[in-house]
């Protein structure tokens, strides 16, 4: 039953995260606001990758279940707010402080098993559940987004989704899971400076990537430089006082192995391929092959419902194999070529065609989701497992923000279609990418 609450919770991070995508391009033009059509998802990604980081440490410290009870509020919250929206302006900023909240559940819903199941084993069995629960609920967002808005209007589907799947998130976290909190030590403090810096080195970039690169009026190049210039100071400052601190909130030596520094990199292009898909397949299908809301939800349904297949056989495989990073190289290779299917989606392909590559891209990410997370909590110190979960999610949702950011970046100088059939062959690059990276760690399988 306490899994079946974290469950819950990651059913409600990836509606909030998704049911966005097929209506976004109906409340863009209800808002009048297409020139913000990207920062509506990189401003939730942004403060998604800030808090991740941040909260993964502190469950690490104090405990998770208070910080994903707080998590289920903030996202009911900004659901509200969300729906109250006026222009796309506030539209972004409230989707900013949903961001906040997705970042803390992330941070401690995908650790949360490493508490409950100690032995890695059992572990890998329960981690293709939650990637199932989170999987099958992105699959089902798309298309409850494009239905509810077609039949109710957009903002219907933040005033309905949202709230309601948080109130039972909500009871069923308070009422079964345990909360499990260290040992207390008097010389633990929360490092509000590391904090404080770690969001700028990590925000500050990203921010200064949208506004430098904005087009037309939008283009802020001066203040994409000091937000760039910033970022890098805080970094700077950082390392040296998360090395002198007994309790920094980014512990260093998550980063010393050269595994985990490459399990970074593999989750950064993950990410990147995976919301770009997710975030742009549906203005292509809306856009340039006229099909309606509700019908390109159902049509990318495969993508994320094959999630959850591609984690069940992994979840069989991964015992049997001496060296699992092997499956990443796998499910890259399977990602590289569900992109290039959906690359030569254009009028007239059948809608067999359609739902196939979607549903090779999804069964090559059910091979790499819950394998960069678990092979991060193996090459994790026990007391920094929720930090090294926190990092793969983090590099995830970077990705994520720097991919959706970009492509967004080129479709506002491109038309619509060029613009994403050009972010569809830079997913097939990084995929590759992915696979060539995963060749490099050397691992070996549970112990005894």
């Amino acid at each position: 039953m306490a899994m079946l609450g974290v469950s819950a919770t990651l059913v409600l991070a990836a509606f909030d995260s998704t049911i966005i995508a097929t209506m976004l391009p109906r409340v863009a033009e209800a808002l009048d606001g297409m020139d913000l059509y990207a920062w509506v998802g990189t401003g939730y990604m942004l403060s998604t990758s800030i808090a991740i980081l941040i909260f993964g440490r502190l469950g690490d410290m104090y405990g998770r279940q208070r910080l994903m009870l707080a998590s289920v509020v903030i996202l009911a919250l900004g659901g509200l707010l969300c729906a109250t929206a006026q222009n796309m302006a506030q539209l972004v900023l409230w989707r900013a402080l949903q961001g906040v909240g997705g970042g803390m559940m992330i941070a401690t819903a995908f650790a949360a098993p490493a508490d409950l199941f100690p032995d890695t084993r059992q572990r890998v069995r329960w981690m293709a559940m939650l990637s199932a629960a989170y999987a099958v609920a992105s699959g089902i967002g798309p298309f409850m987004g494009g239905a509810i808005t077609e039949a109710l209007g957009w903002r219907a589907t933040f005033l309905l989704v949202t709230p309601l799947t948080a109130l039972a998130a909500f009871v069923l976290l308070f009422r079964f899971f345990p909360d499990f909190r260290p040992r207390h030590d008097p010389e633990r403090r929360i490092d509000w400076r590391g904090a404080g810096l770690l969001a700028l080195a990590l925000g500050a970039p990203l921010a200064a990537l949208e506004l430098g690169l904005a087009p037309g009026e939008h283009s802020h190049p001066w203040l994409a430089l000091i937000l760039l210039t910033c970022g890098l100071v805080a970094l700077a400052v950082l390392i040296p006082l998360e090395r002198r601190l007994a309790w920094p909130i980014f512990p260093l030596r998550i980063l010393a192995l050269r595994q985990t520094r490459l399990l970074t990199l593999v989750s950064v292009y993950v990410g990147a391929t995976m919301f770009i898909l997710i975030y742009y397949s549906p203005l292509l299908l809306q856009q340039a092959l006229g099909y309606e809301p509700g019908a390109s939800g159902l049509l990318i349904t495969p993508l994320v419902v094959a999630i959850p297949i591609g984690s069940i056989i992994n979840g069989r495989i991964f015992p049997r194999q001496t060296e699992p990073q092997r499956l990443l190289i796998f499910g890259s290779l399977l990602l590289a070529t569900g992109c290039l299917m959906t690359l030569f989606i254009g009028q007239g392909s059948p809608v067999a065609y359609i739902l196939l590559a979607f549903f090779v891209s999804g069964l090559g990410l059910g091979f790499l989701l819950p394998n960069l997370t678990l092979i991060m909590q193996m090459l994790s110190d026990r007391r920094d497992i929720g930090l090294g979960s926190a990092l793969v999610q983090t590099a995830r949702s970077t990705g994520s923000a720097v991919g959706v950011t970009v492509l967004g970046l080129v479709i506002a100088r491109l038309t619509i279609e060029s613009g994403i059939r050009t972010g569809l062959a830079c997913c097939i690059a990084l995929a590759l990418l992915c696979a060539w990276t995963s060749t490099r760690i050397k691992m070996k399988n549970l112990p005894d």
